[in-house]
């Protein structure tokens, strides 16, 4: 978690209750939908196009999100179509009733490529995707029975029970390209290192930035190193992509998919620089001797975690010492029991 900055200004000091619909900016609408997490409510975005509403994300596929959303279209959407879906990125609170919400309506749910193929690796258990593989992963770094039992408990199976079923066929997007909903351009931005296509849609007429996970106000998107790349490095790509968000205005109103809406987009991206400088740091100082990734994750997070939040942990503890490691600051070696660990080098 990272401190928000104290110039941040929420123009809203609550949200609409689950199920609920306010407008945020001039013909786009805020609904909040529960999820069964830690993180417990997902922001959901109806934008107001011609005699219908585009939808930005729809939650998990469960019951009582979809008893929600049939609320939604009784009530505030008056049984009006929906004219567009449009999902963020592959996460199972993001695109869990994409299928379910393109049948109603007969939509082609739009998506970047990467996005919608990670969507269906993940939940039919193919390239690599496989929570066998990912149990494998973190014990090749340190993560001792116990707790992959614990994790086995916690998700195995997790992606196919908030996702039951996904599109079969979709609308390809791209960050760079610009798509009109009702009487405004909405240009496509993209983000890389939570998820692997991310999309942000801004619209410069309104000053409004639906900015997903990639920038949220309280809280540091997750970042996290996945057993099919075990080498990569998402958070310089992640730092990367929120860097160019600065080139948007300042006082930007930005609609993140967690927590409240907010403005101060500038010096969130500072603090969010700030507070992986601050980690990464730590973690460098923390490998004057050989050590692996589950041993490391204390030093990141300093909080008892459950299986749910561990499989976090681990993927973003990850994530900073893979940096590290492609910076020159560590470097990476194998041990006993095959154990990848981590230490800085030699001077």
């Amino acid at each position: 978690m990272s401190s928000p900055p104290a110039s941040l200004e929420y123009p809203f000091s609550a949200p609409p209750e689950s199920g609920g619909v306010r407008e945020a900016a001039p013909g786009v609408y805020w609904l909040r939908m529960p999820l069964p997490f830690i993180l417990d409510h997902i922001n959901l975005w109806l934008i107001q196009d011609g005699a219908g509403f585009a939808i930005v994300d729809c939650g998990v596929g469960d019951e009582a999100t979809r008893r929600l959303w049939a609320g939604v279209f009784s009530g505030f959407m008056r049984d009006r179509p929906a004219s567009q879906l449009i999902v963020t990125h592959f996460h199972p609170d993001h695109i869990g009733n994409a299928a379910w919400l393109s049948e109603r309506f007969g939509l082609l749910p739009g998506i970047a490529r990467a996005e919608y193929l990670t969507a269906h690796a993940s939940a039919d258990h193919g390239a690599g995707y496989t929570d066998a593989a990912t149990l494998e992963f973190f014990r090749m770094h340190g993560l001792d029975e116990a707790r992959r039992s614990a994790l086995r408990t916690a998700r195995v199976g997790g992606y196919r029970r908030s996702v039951p079923e996904l599109p079969l066929s979709y609308r390809r997007l791209s960050a760079g390209e610009t798509i009109r909903i009702g009487d405004h351009c909405w240009r496509l931005l993209g983000g890389e290192g939570h998820s692997p296509e991310h999309l942000l849609l801004y619209c410069e007429a309104l000053g409004v930035l639906i900015s997903g996970d990639m920038v949220l106000p309280r809280i540091s998107t997750n970042v996290s190193v996945h057993a099919p790349q075990p080498e990569a490095d998402p958070l310089r790509l992640f730092l990367e992509s929120i860097r160019a968000y600065a080139a948007l205005p300042e006082e930007t109103l930005v609609l993140p998919s967690h927590g409240l809406p907010f403005r101060g987009l500038h010096p969130r991206i500072a603090a969010l620089e700030r507070h992986h400088a601050e980690r990464l740091s730590d973690l460098q100082a923390a490998c004057a001797e050989a050590r692996c990734a589950a041993e490391l994750m204390g030093t990141l997070f300093r909080r008892p975690l459950d299986g749910h939040q561990t499989w976090f942990a681990m993927g973003e503890t990850l994530a900073h010492l893979n940096f590290l490691v492609q910076a020159g600051r560590l470097a990476r070696v194998r041990g006993p029991e095959d154990l990848i660990r981590f230490v800085r080098p030699a001077a």
